[in-house]
């Protein structure tokens, strides 16, 4: 499997699989440009908030967020998600911040869907 190296705002890379990695519209475009052996960086992303962003697109591809109906029924999104999704967006509202403006950066359109 291949390595990606990801590079948050503090400057200490994090390998990631291609395919975890390429889940970012941003990243993937990058891969495409300057090809897997360049360091990927993001410096608009925390390591912390990568860390989480990762592990959100590590279980994405285990099991992919289900659609969302629309308008939602609720306002408690663990009614409308599964546990996992559910528990992880269940953070203090600055590391949701963080998230969502990682999810947009990285443009990976399903964490912004469960943000």
């Amino acid at each position: 499997m291949t390595k990606v190296n990801l590079v948050p705002e503090e400057g200490e890379p994090i390998a990631v699989e291609e395919e975890i990695a390429t889940m970012s519209v941003l990243v993937k475009s990058m891969i495409d440009d300057s090809g897997v052996d360049e360091d990927i960086p993001l410096p608009n992303v925390k390591k912390a908030t990568l860390e989480k962003v990762i592990e959100f697109c590590e279980h994405h591809k285990e099991e992919p967020l289900q659609d969302i109906e629309k308008p939602l029924k609720t306002n408690n999104i663990k009614d409308v998600v599964s546990k996992w999704y559910g528990d992880f967006v269940d953070v203090k509202i600055e590391e949701l911040y963080e998230i969502i403006l990682a999810a947009n950066y990285l443009d990976i359109k399903p964490l912004l869907e469960v943000t």
